[in-house]
Formats: structure tokens, C-alpha cells, sequence
């Protein structure tokens, strides 16, 4: 079997490989870094394991003949041609759950540092300002906010657990209400009330046609003056061009993880402005989440290798 894993450049990429050759030792196994390489070794692959910043597009799955697999390493498979790994009967599973924690906790430290102003005070320490006069302009407490969690899946019931000890009002908006409400201390409103009366918001949607750029220029303006916006999702929920244009007249801040594309150019509407917080890409991928996905991919491959039931199954395959 050849196994092709896709994986960002890093420092640990060298122990990663030695890794999966070990963990894999009677198999064919290509690592590699680039989306050029991605097709090269791919029309020979038997299983193909890929993170959310290589695309597995039409081409790709239809240039790969053998290709039986497809394992996403996290939880989100919006890069992946799902249409075409279904009339192909190519098998595609994720690791659902792995970074749920992760992601929570990154939202409640986003939102906590931009109701603080922590990133405009913290730069102008660094260039050599006494930063208190900023500080007394904006900080502000968490408790007594109201803050919006759209999308109430695995993630958004994190955040909302992770905020009671906050004392803060929390509002959600999903496509139906859930059944247990009280325990995570949360209402469900329509969207328009979500927008209009949160202090923060943040974004736990899944991609797809409903919810492409759903947070354009008319839910913006619906936002208070000086709340904040915070999306560890998926770049596209957003129209980019139009929260960086609100975040100069009207939004207090926002943290943004994603981005379209990623990594961003340097003339990306959202880098350079005060008021936001990026990170890349990163909510989802600390070292205890990281652990989590790749225990959740090399069960799962191991599974697919044995004829096991698998995982996580997002496309039931033929192949």
C-alpha cells in the first residue's frame, strides 16, 4: 500500500515523517509539503492523509486511480470534493472532536484580550509607549457582556461552558434550538438578535452555501458599536472586505484565525489594522490537539488496512 500524507512545512516536520515510516513500516510512505508534489505522488496513492490547507479537488481525486482513502487529520472536510469522492467510491473520514477543547479555549483567550484591548496596549509597550492611557480608554470587564455563539455544535457548547464562571449573558443561534440549554447557561434567539445584541460574537458554522459570507455588510451593521468578532471557523463565512471597512467605523476588534486564502498576502484587508488579532490558523492545532488527531488518523488507517470499521466516515466508499 502507498500512503501519501500531506503536511504544512514546520520544525517538526523531520519527526513527523520518521514517525509515520516507523508506525507504517511495511508501506510505501511520501510525505509531502507542496500541492505540486500533492499530484505528483498522488496518482500512485492507495491512501491519501491531508490536512485543511491542501485542497483535494476534482483534479486531484480524479488524477489518482488507486486512491481508496482520503483521512482528513482534523475535523473539517469543506476542502475536500465530496461530490466527486462519492461517484468515485473514494472513502473520506475525519477525526471529529480532536480539537474541540483546543478551539474553545483559544476563543475565550481571543475574546478576553479584545475586551481588554490587550493587542493595542501590548504593541505600543513594544514600541517603547506607556500604554496606560490606552489601557483606561478601552479596557473593559468580561462579566456583564452578552456574548453571541453562532453555530452551537461541539465547539460552540465548549465556549459556552467555558464562559460561566465569566458571569456573562450567552446567546445562540443555531438551525434549531438544542434540548439541554441550562446546562450550558445559554438562550436561543433569531439571528438578528444574536448580531444586534451581543458584545462578542463568535463564528461555529460549517461552510457550505447557506453560510458562505453570512457575516457580510448588512449582519455588520446590525452589531453594536464596539463589539467584537471573533472566527475560528472558516475564512469564507466572512466577507473579508466588508469587516475590515466595518472595523474601521463601527466593530471595537476582531480575531480572526482563517483566512481566504491562507496564508494571507500582505495586502490582506485585515492585516495591519490595531484592532485585530491574527493567528494562523492555529485555534485548533495545540501540541495536546495535535496528539489527538494523529492517534485519531493512524487508528483510522490502521483500521482501513485491516478491513476494520472506521472512524469518523464522511463518504462511505467502494473502492
Amino acid at each position: 500500500m502507498k500512503m501519501v500524507t500531506a503536511l504544512p512545512q514546520s520544525e517538526q516536520l523531520a519527526v513527523q515523517t520518521a514517525m509515520i515510516r516507523q508506525l507504517f513500516p511495511n508501506h510505501d510512505i511520501s510525505v509531502v509539503t507542496t500541492m505540486e508534489d500533492l499530484f505528483r505522488e498522488a496518482t500512485t496513492a492507495d491512501v491519501l492523509v491531508s490536512t485543511a490547507f491542501f485542497p483535494i479537488s476534482s483534479d486531484l481525486l480524479r488524477s489518482a486511480p488507486s486512491l481508496r482513502m482520503v483521512q482528513v487529520a482534523g475535523v473539517g472536510v469543506d476542502h475536500v470534493d465530496i461530490a466527486v469522492a462519492k461517484e468515485l467510491g473514494i472513502t473520506v473520514a475525519c477525526v471529529t472532536g480532536a480539537n474541540t477543547v483546543s478551539v474553545a479555549e483559544h476563543v475565550v483567550m481571543s475574546a478576553l484580550a479584545l475586551i481588554k484591548g490587550l493587542a493595542p496596549a501590548n504593541s505600543a509597550m513594544h514600541r517603547g509607549e506607556w500604554a496606560l492611557p490606552i489601557w483606561i480608554k478601552s479596557a473593559r470587564d468580561m462579566a456583564g457582556t452578552t456574548f453571541g455563539i453562532l453555530g452551537m455544535g461541539r465547539i460552540g457548547r465548549e465556549v459556552a461552558l467555558r464562559l460561566q464562571p465569566f458571569q456573562v449573558t450567552v446567546l445562540y443561534n443555531d438551525i434549531q434550538p438544542i434540548d439541554d440549554e441550562e446546562r450550558y447557561g445559554a438562550t436561543f434567539v433569531d439571528f438578528d438578535t444574536l448580531m444586534s445584541e451581543s458584545d462578542v460574537v463568535s463564528l461555529h458554522l460549517p461552510l457550505n452555501d447557506a453560510t458562505r459570507k453570512i457575516i457580510g455588510a448588512d449582519a455588520l451593521d446590525k452589531m453594536k458599536f464596539g463589539a467584537c468578532l471573533i472566527n475560528t471557523a472558516r475564512a469564507e463565512l466572512i466577507d473579508e472586505a466588508a469587516l475590515a471597512k466595518a472595523l474601521q467605523n463601527r466593530l471595537g476588534g476582531a480575531a480572526i484565525d482563517v483566512f481566504h486564502p491562507e496564508p494571507p498576502p500582505s495586502d490582506h484587508p485585515l492585516v495591519g489594522l490595531p484592532n485585530v488579532i491574527l493567528t494562523p490558523h492555529g485555534a485548533g492545532v495545540t501540541l495536546e490537539a495535535q496528539q489527538r488527531i494523529a492517534q485519531g488518523v493512524i487508528q483510522n488507517v490502521l483500521r482501513f488496512i485491516d478491513g476494520r470499521p472506521l472512524a469518523d466516515v464522511v463518504v462511505e466508499g467502494s473502492r
